[in-house]
């Protein structure tokens, strides 16, 4: 399909739905049965359309913002693109991030309705005084009270005049009109709203088919809900599993396995966290999934273990890619296994970092000197050479523009370079000599002690070569220049001290192992954590904030 000529990103369904009319677009688990209901991509294109049809004619229109509040499923799947029809501005907000952040990210979007289903609707009557301007509200489902507009009509049989309209209907405007609001994690801040206008899905659809050679008719068991959405635009029967999708690490993996069997799954997206307990279990039951050819994972570096276990679970001749990016722009790099098991993961054991491969063919990047401070024009950067650590900044068609809440947050992230942007990713790391970044962790977790600067990733690989140790996070107490540096470890849990005297002759283990190495040595404070705190995306990335201020307490 040739996406490089449409404007609006549900036209790709279109294209999809006349290319594939009878294959199954997407597939969701009905209730604790095994079973799955499924929904085909013609049948989906008449259900966005009739959506589209639906709110337009309640006031929906290019001009207004909608918060989508659906579970992953037909029905989240079938609203995006109906709304993307209709030409509104979606806003998507994960509901993990809880009940505050999801409010106050609400208010500050300020958006003039809600398609949700009737918790949703429950929930913003409750705080309908903080959403103003939520006038346009509709109930997806069933109607459980008279919260919403009641969308079930705009399913009914269409007339040959409602047909016309929704089935033949053009986008007005070109591809630089706006989409949609994602918030970013909030793993170091608060969440931002970050505009992403059509041009950036179709350009994230076509890179993604293209560069790892996606093809129709394929299946994929989505562990990230809006991944669906790529899939979809490059016909691709999407499947989601039954889990919570703000908690994957928590996921039943015999619930995920029965996913990719009963559909013979050939890709599947997950982060890493749900990939360890994915493959802990399959380990112990001596389970293979011998259909899987492509495997991506994101949201956090992938731990080695993981992904030399995911290769032997998977087809032999599968492939595990980790590509690397943000919310702001994805995607940006990536790397294979093959290449980090026999070539990079020695070098990050020993503290170089973790390697994310080479940019993307659309990407440009280029490592200048860290500033915490705004550089509002090109000309303010100063780049640095390979080898040295400093901040990530990337430009591309993939790449937004800027922040709509949070705008605070544009000046320090987003950088003019003529009539493009660059935007700051927030990581530091460095080039190497065969253009590879190499990943040493966000700039703001960075430890700036009298000595000088220690980098989380770069340290925390150092502790983690312990065999009792799954995951360690470091943190700095005190002003920048001034901090002491803690390391907080979380054991196996099988690993886990049971006694006073194993948790401490544990942490003398690590305050040696860490005094032995030149990144660590100067690092006194050793913690022990049952769970580190993590994001609600990918339930990978470490809360180091959480972490600073428990360890401030201890220090």
């Amino acid at each position: 399909m040739d996406l490089s000529q449409i404007t609006n990103i549900s036209e790709s369904l279109r294209m999809a739905a006349a290319n594939f009319p009878h294959q199954a677009a997407v597939a969701e688990p009905v209730g604790r049965t095994g079973n799955f209901r499924t929904i085909t991509f013609a049948e989906l294109e008449r259900r966005a359309a009739q959506i589209a049809a639906g709110v337009r004619a309640h006031g929906v229109g290019p001009d207004t913002k909608i918060c989508l509040m659906v579970p992953p499923g037909i029905d989240f799947v079938a609203w995006v693109f109906g709304l993307f029809r209709a030409e509104t501005t979606v806003v998507l907000i994960d509901p993990g991030m809880g009940r505050k952040n999801m409010i106050r990210c609400l208010a500050e979007t300020n958006p003039d309705g809600v398609a949700g289903i009737g918790l949703a609707q429950i929930a913003r009557w409750v705080y309908r005084k903080q959403l103003p301007q939520c006038r346009l509200n509709f109930c997806v489902g069933r109607r459980v009270l008279p919260l919403g507009i009641d969308t079930r009509p705009f399913f009914a049989e269409p007339t040959s005049t409602t047909q016309t309209t929704t089935r033949d209907a053009r986008p007005s405007h070109d591809a630089e009109h706006q989409a949609a609001i994602i918030f970013t994690t909030g793993s170091t801040g608060p969440p931002k709203g970050v505009l992403y206008r059509h041009c950036h899905f179709i350009q994230q659809t076509i890179q993604i088919r293209d560069y790892f050679g996606i093809e129709p008719g394929g299946a994929d068991v989505s562990g990230f809900p809006l991944f669906a959405l790529f899939n979809t635009g490059m016909g691709m029967t999407t499947i989601f599993p039954r889990m919570d999708a703000t908690r994957p690490a928590k996921i039943d993996p015999r619930d995920f396995i029965q996913a990719v069997e009963h559909f013979q799954a050939n890709q599947s997206f997950g982060s890493p966290a749900l990939w360890n307990t994915v493959l802990r279990f399959c380990n112990t039951n001596g389970k293979k999934l011998p259909t899987l050819r492509r495997v991506l994972s994101a949201g956090a570096p992938v731990p080695v273990h993981v992904l030399e276990g995911v290769r032997t679970m998977i087809h032999s001749d599968g492939e595990v890619h980790t590509p690397y990016g943000a919310t702001e722009s994805l995607p940006v790099a990536c790397v294979e296994s093959r290449k980090v098991i026999e070539e990079t993961s020695l070098q990050s054991r020993n503290g170089a970092g973790t390697c994310v491969g080479k940019r993307w063919p659309q990407i440009e990047w280029r490592v200048i000197e860290i500033n915490d401070g705004p550089l509002t024009d090109i000309s303010q950067t100063v780049p640095v050479p390979p080898g040295q650590i400093g901040e990530m900044m990337v430009s591309g068609n993939v790449v937004t523009d800027r922040y709509v809440t949070r705008t605070d947050a544009n000046a320090l992230h987003k950088v003019a370079d003529g009539e493009r942007i660059w935007h700051r990713m927030g990581d530091v790391g460095y080039l190497d000599e065969q253009d590879r970044f190499w990943f040493c962790g966000r700039k703001s977790h960075r430890v700036q002690t009298a000595r000088g600067t220690l980098f989380t990733i770069p340290c925390e690989a150092i502790i983690n070569n312990h065999p009792r140790i799954y995951r360690s996070a470091l943190v700095g107490v005190g002003p920048p220049g001034q901090q002491r540096p803690a390391i907080i470890a979380e054991p196996w849990s099988d690993d886990w001290p049971k006694r006073a005297a194993d948790q401490s002759e544990l942490l003398g283990e690590l305050r040696e192992l860490g005094a032995g190495h030149e990144l660590t040595k100067e690092i006194e404070y050793y913690f022990l954590m049952k769970s580190l705190p993590v994001d609600i995306r990918h339930n990978a990335k470490i809360f180091r904030e959480q972490l600073r201020e428990w360890a401030a307490k201890r220090m």
